[in-house]
């Protein structure tokens, strides 16, 4: 890592003045890490009731319905290419995943859930179901639902944002 010369504080420029927008936005970003943290630590939880981890169980939940390429499942999970790899490959090689073959790319194998992954994800449900509706029941269904609203509508904008060569980085 480089150092740069840091100025005085004197001499740092000012940001711009937030909007009410971009104040509620910035708060919703603090929020959102803030809510993140909580939920990791659930699902890591909830996670060694199938024996895994939670960054395993987020890489199993994006091929539950159908086998998928690294790329398919970090786009879908929220996830680097290299990080899927990465746990993709420890999934192999416990038995809880395969590789298999594409036919629409020679070099991008696609993973799959096997039934050892399927039981784990199981076994995951069996607690994770009960704390979901024991987290819900403490909500309003509206609310809950509106919130999940905005925050698709803005994982589209951020990504319709994101430029294509960080798109292909990260997907």
């Amino acid at each position: 890592m480089t150092t740069t010369e840091i100025p005085p504080r004197a001499d740092w420029p000012e940001p711009p003045p937030a909007s009410p927008a971009g104040r509620a936005l910035t708060d919703i970003a603090l929020t959102t890490f803030r809510l993140n943290a909580r939920l990791m630590e659930a699902a890591q939880g909830m996670a060694a009731a199938g024996g895994i981890t939670a960054a395993w169980w987020q890489v199993l939940g994006g091929i539950l319905d159908q086998p998928r390429t690294h790329a398919g499942i970090g786009r879908l999970m929220g996830m680097s290419r290299q990080g899927v790899r990465r746990v993709a490959d420890l999934l192999v090689e416990q038995g809880l995943a395969e590789y298999r073959d594409n036919p629409a790319h020679r070099r991008a194998k696609l993973l799959a859930c096997t039934e050892a992954g399927y039981w784990a994800i199981r076994r995951i449900s069996l607690v994770q179901h009960p704390w979901a509706e024991h987290i819900g029941s403490q909500l309003d269904l509206d609310d809950l639902t509106q919130a999940l609203e905005t925050m698709r509508r803005l994982v589209g904008v951020l990504e319709a944002e994101q430029p294509a060569d960080e798109q292909e980085r990260t997907g």
